[in-house]
């Protein structure tokens, strides 16, 4: 019995159809998949280590507060030399330049209000800006909490703080220098508008944690020493999704197999 080509044409046609309907793996799932899982897992990864950052942060600050103040010329030596100064505390003496002070907008115990940035002169004719502490919105006046405005020379300890380099994040608002508001810590800037020069200044802040007597502003010891550290749940937030992104698709290309068996 001969067979015809055309009997042959439909004698293969299931298979030629079977072959067209067989699901396939597709290769730009796969590669999308992959990078996605990548970027997920590098994510999570990056938080690892910012996680492993801020406790050890946490750590050496909670370890150097409880220190015994050094005189300021310590601390001098350790900036000069490159040594983290950051949260190591300090003692000086000074006078106040109370007509001079800088204001960063700041918020305590609920109250919206200032830090007051003084600059004190120190022996030997350097300045240094010194955090005082926290005054209420109505108080930034100097005049009105004359009380605390001490002429003499004072004692003064609390905590060496590094100047920023530059501006914390987009959110933060621009400093005006000019009416002497400040919403990030910008040594150089509150230099040239209290009208100082910067050569007789030290490269860092003080942050003072010496009280005055109850009643008196500015309120001192309002560093910030709980840093939040949430990594941790960003972490299992990341890894979570890559795990998910992973099961799917292993999912999918389980099914996928199947179908083609």
């Amino acid at each position: 019995m001969l067979i015809t080509m055309r009997d042959k044409q439909l004698l293969e046609l299931p298979a030629i159809m079977t072959e067209i309907t067989r699901p396939k793996i597709s290769p730009l799932l796969l590669l999308v998949s992959g990078i996605a899982f990548a970027i997920l897992i590098g994510l999570g990864t990056w938080q690892w280590n910012r996680m492993i950052w801020k406790e050890a942060l946490v750590n050496t600050i909670n370890t150097r507060i409880v220190e015994a103040p050094v005189p300021l010329n310590a601390i001098i030596g350790m900036a000069d030399s490159g040594t983290d100064i950051e949260y190591r505390p300090v003692k000086l003496t000074g006078r106040l330049m109370n007509d001079a002070e800088q204001y960063l907008l700041a918020t305590f115990e609920g109250q919206s209000g200032w830090h007051v940035y003084t600059p004190v002169e120190v022996e030997g004719g350097q300045v240094l800006f010194v955090n005082r502490g926290f005054v209420p919105y109505d108080k930034r006046d100097p005049k009105t909490r004359d009380d605390g405005q001490m002429n003499q020379l004072v004692n003064i300890e609390g905590l060496a703080r590094a100047a920023l380099t530059q501006k914390p994040g987009w959110v933060v608002p621009e400093n005006t220098p000019e009416k002497h508001e400040f919403y990030w810590k910008d040594l150089s800037a509150m230099i040239s508008a209290a009208g100082l020069d910067d050569k007789n200044v030290l490269p860092f802040f003080v942050d003072k944690t010496s009280k005055l007597p109850d009643g008196l502003l500015p309120i001192a010891g309002v560093t910030r020493i709980d840093l939040p550290n949430n990594h941790l749940q960003y972490l299992i937030t990341w890894y979570g999704l890559a795990l998910a992104l992973a099961g799917v698709l292993l999912a999918y290309i389980i099914k996928t197999r199947r179908k083609t068996a």
